[in-house]
């Protein structure tokens, strides 16, 4: 302490900066908006209640890739890889049903339960114009074919181009804080948290001018439902960067999800494989890093392998695409 009584004025400033770890007046701070408050408690909810291992596989998808491209060709409709991987996964969720679901515990008293969830609904990040992403809802997927859901992804992004998100996340905050004090939640942190977004110094610009403002949207802009996060996430980082050469390890769970599939950037590979001689030899394949993660809560890997199995089963035999 001796150090700090001799510091002078400006020293001490500093000194006492430091210690709050404050910004220095270069540093640009950007304060949370309601998006980036959503995302952020789903996510720390995610880290705190989900413990989730994953599993990495690289799967060869050479000729499903080329029966993909013909069916591109032929089918009329602007048909993108990331939906026909959509499709994969539901039929996946079909043969391994316990991972399209959501699952409520509790870690005071050790109760639980899994709600086996009856339609499959993807959450799946859209990017903007503008770089942001989005997660969409795509509802009942099990029961559409390829060329309805490409016109459904195709209807819900045309939709966020007309909707005023932060109005709909705005509906989305407030039927969340009621669902909270009807669950029994903390009344005092729930009142504290939405307090915040209107004051205080990590309050969210322009909230109270949205209340006042808001108007009441149409069937041209997204809904509630079609923001929220679904029963099940497909992730595309291979979309972000044709480049990509890494493998997904770890994303957080949508909470309160159990299952998680991510897919990497598609690359050409050199396959060891036998000719017909017997001889080892060298095939170039298309190679697709898939990356599974579940809640381990629901039980073992073993819930996870009827998933692996069936997507197997569509690798090897890419023909049955177009029969969707």
């Amino acid at each position: 302490m001796n150090e700090v009584r001799d510091l002078g004025i400006n020293e001490l400033k500093n000194f006492l900066k430091d210690a709050l770890e404050l910004p220095d007046k270069e540093d640009k701070t950007e304060l949370f908006g309601l998006k980036a408050r959503i995302s952020g408690y789903i996510l720390s909810q995610s880290q705190k209640n989900i413990p989730s291992p994953g599993y990495t596989y690289e799967a060869d998808i050479t000729d499903f890739w080329k029966e993909f491209k013909e069916l591109k060709k032929e089918c009329g409709y602007h048909l993108s890889f990331n939906t026909l991987m959509m499709k994969v996964l539901a039929e996946g969720l079909k043969a391994a049903p316990r991972l399209n679901a959501h699952l409520v515990f509790n870690d005071k008293t050790l109760c639980g339960k899994l709600i086996i969830k009856k339609h499959i609904n993807v959450a799946m990040p859209v990017i903007m114009d503008n770089g942001e992403t989005f997660p969409l809802n795509v509802q009942h997927v099990e029961d559409k074919s390829l060329e309805e859901l490409t016109q459904q992804i195709e209807e819900l992004t045309n939709k966020l181009k007309n909707t005023d998100v932060n109005s709909v996340l705005l509906d989305m905050v407030s039927q969340r804080y009621i669902g909270y004090v009807l669950k029994g939640k903390n009344l005092v942190t729930t009142l504290a948290q939405a307090a915040t977004g209107f004051v205080g110094k990590y309050k969210v610009t322009d909230l109270s001018s949205l209340v006042k403002k808001k108007e009441p949207r149409d069937e041209t802009q997204l809904s509630i439902s079609e923001l929220k996060e679904g029963t099940v996430c497909l992730t595309n980082w291979g979309n972000l960067y044709e480049g990509l050469h890494g493998d997904v390890t770890y994303t957080p769970l949508l909470y309160p999800q159990v299952f998680l599939m991510a897919i990497g950037n598609i690359r050409d590979r050199e396959v060891p494989f036998k000719n017909e001689k017997g001889e080892i030899d060298l095939a170039t394949k298309k190679v697709l890093p898939i990356t599974l993660l579940f809640d381990h809560r629901i039980g073992g890997f073993n819930d996870v392998m009827p998933f692996i199995r069936k997507v197997d089963e569509i690798f090897e035999n890419p023909e049955i695409i177009k029969t969707w």
